[in-house]
């Protein structure tokens, strides 16, 4: 069965910030997540929550971006901090879209789109 609309659109929108971050991505997974909203290892393999793509865009970008940033620099110090600002500007305000109760809850009500 092919993959939803959704999860196609969030899937290219990984390889696009791979591409633009200069990072390699060898295996990208959409799934259910209980605990988290993302995960990498160091040698490119993400998975992704699947409640993400309740989400508008630039929450999915939020969410990738750091995750793929983490394939660079593997804390969130001041270097880290620096790369998220500079490519997503205000991404605090995203990231507090993805709370109360994050990681994943769902009855958090929907962002609207």
């Amino acid at each position: 069965m092919p993959p939803s609309p959704a999860k196609a659109a969030f899937k290219a929108r990984v390889h696009h910030w791979a591409a633009k971050l200069e990072v390699e991505v060898v295996r990208l997974a959409v799934r259910p997540m209980r605990s988290k909203w993302a995960s990498c290892s160091s040698n490119g393999h993400l998975n992704f929550n699947s409640e993400l793509l309740d989400y508008r865009p630039a929450v999915w970008d939020y969410v990738i971006v750091h995750e793929l940033l983490h394939l660079k620099v593997p804390n969130h110090g001041k270097l880290w901090k620096s790369l998220m600002r500079a490519h997503l500007g205000d991404y605090e305000g995203v990231r507090g879209e993805l709370k109360p109760g994050a990681p994943p809850c769902s009855k958090m009500p929907p962002v609207e789109k």
